[in-house]
């Protein structure tokens, strides 16, 4: 059993922490150069702003929304990381990182809690430590969890947390999944799976691997 911690909008989370008044507002944070958008608030993200646009191209949205926009900080990205990661720990016997801002805990061993209210204490803590608030999905596999998580961060009803064990909730959350949502599942590949027919991560899984195996095979 494992249990996915994604932090919610990372950069701008750990730049709202320090500097309150972002909060509610739009915000965006640019690359290195301060070329490109790297992450987005969701108030951002209502406005229609894609990752990695040139700044020069959204100047007159910028302006006319008051949009934030912040130079990336990746000494204090990568601090609030670790202070995540350090609560993390906390939880877990088994802590995989998987980037700044996402890890995998593996729950083995925790069959006797509810573990849909120990996500949510999960979750609670680190926003209380930290300031970062985070989506956690629960699954049976790191795919899984990877999708609960999707859903997660997607539904309002979830309130931060899924847990995708029961196969009747599975099934729902796979039908209303892209295929490209897919852990692993690239543009390319999406591509390919969209021309056969093949849309979203239900009809992935009732597949046959002879439908699409040999013409996916490396020349």
């Amino acid at each position: 059993m494992f249990a996915l911690v994604d932090c919610n909008n990372f950069y701008v989370s750990c730049e709202r922490v320090f500097n309150p008044r972002l909060e509610g507002i739009p915000v965006i944070v640019l690359s290195n150069n301060d070329g490109c958008v790297v992450a987005r608030s969701n108030e951002a993200k209502a406005l229609g702003i894609k990752m990695g646009v040139p700044l020069f191209q959204i100047q007159p949205l910028v302006r006319q929304q008051r949009i934030a926009v912040l130079s990336s900080n990746y000494a204090l990205y990568g601090d609030m990381s670790q202070r995540v990661m350090q609560v993390l720990e906390q939880f877990t016997p088994t802590l995989e990182i998987y980037s700044i801002d996402e890890a995998f805990l593996s729950l083995d061993g925790f069959a006797h809690l509810d573990l849909t209210t120990y996500a949510r204490s999960i979750r609670q803590t680190v926003r209380r430590w930290t300031g970062i608030p985070v989506s956690i999905g629960l699954g049976t596999t790191k795919t899984i969890a990877k999708l609960a998580n999707y859903h997660a961060k997607r539904s309002r009803k979830a309130g931060g947390v899924l847990d995708l064990t029961p196969p009747d909730l599975l099934s729902v959350a796979l039908h209303r999944t892209p295929v490209d949502e897919i852990w692993g599942i690239g543009a390319a590949i999406t591509q390919r799976l969209n021309q056969r027919g093949i849309e979203t991560a239900a009809q992935f899984v009732a597949a046959s691997p002879k439908e699409f195996a040999v013409p996916f095979r490396s020349s």
